[in-house]
């Protein structure tokens, strides 16, 4: 046990359940819910920093490079490839620097490389793949067709009520001459509007700004019902991957032993 990083694991976890909260709530998570734990986790982290230095400088140092390598991965992830939210790229970096290490040996074991950030990702990326699956058993049970990709990740809304919802705008709708044409976003072209810094079509920007985004409103509105992304703020799958890695350990690491593959 390293009683610094548990302290900072329990100020983590509290962290990141407000700010899931928030997220679900606003879809915004502002800097400042993350003042307290900086203000808390910082002091600990110069302690937990110089007990791993005087016990074995060299274990530290390669530990201490890798929290650096992550922490500017997630960073230029958010902000030149678009990959994360701010507040996900924030929660990551947080727990990067914060607890590197497991503060406790989880129920399932360690994995076979001990850094806890990588864990949390992972695990974060496996939790989330549940959301899609319920989606398209919500989809047939609703009878909401559409080709079946789609209908892992979205799901159709009222269109005259599209600003009541969270969520990205699933396709794309052209005026011509009177008549409204609609087609899905490729994952492909969806993923290149990220990359390229083009914001897709996001609900709370009509809620928003309906007069900027009046022409687009009125299409939805015409077109009856709209398919929207699913919407789940990321930081939901991270702070259940950072729980499940504290307690459990690296769920794909299980069932690969499990398989027999390690």
């Amino acid at each position: 046990m390293i009683e610094p990083l548990v302290i900072s694991s329990i100020v983590i976890t509290v962290t990141l359940l407000y700010a899931s909260y928030r997220d679900v709530k606003e879809r915004r998570v502002p800097f400042r819910t993350w003042y307290p734990m900086i203000a808390i986790c910082v002091p600990i982290s110069v302690w937990a920093y110089s007990l791993l230095i005087v016990s074995d400088l060299r274990f530290a140092f390669g530990y201490i490079l890798m929290v650096v390598v992550f922490c500017s991965m997630f960073y230029f992830s958010s902000a030149y490839l678009h990959l994360f939210g701010g507040a996900d790229a924030w929660a990551l970096i947080f727990i990067t620097a914060f607890v590197p290490l497991f503060p406790v040996e989880p129920l399932w074991s360690y994995p076979v490389l001990p850094f806890l950030p990588l864990t949390v990702l992972v695990n974060a990326v496996v939790l989330n793949l549940a959301t899609p699956i319920g989606l398209l058993v919500f989809n047939i049970m609703k009878k909401n067709y559409a080709p079946l990709r789609y209908m892992f990740v979205g799901y159709p809304v009222d269109g005259k009520r599209i600003t009541e919802y969270f969520g990205f705008i699933m396709e794309d709708f052209e005026d011509s001459e009177g008549e409204l044409k609609r087609h899905y976003i490729s994952f492909a072209d969806a993923i290149k509007r990220m990359i390229s810094g083009k914001r897709r079509m996001y609900t709370k920007d009509l809620k928003k700004d309906p007069e900027e985004y009046k022409v687009e409103i009125e299409m939805y509105r015409r077109a009856g019902h709209v398919w929207i992304s699913y919407g789940v703020p990321f930081i939901i799958p991270i702070a259940a991957g950072f729980i499940t890695a504290i307690l459990f350990g690296d769920i794909v690491y299980v069932v690969m032993r499990t398989l027999g593959l390690f």
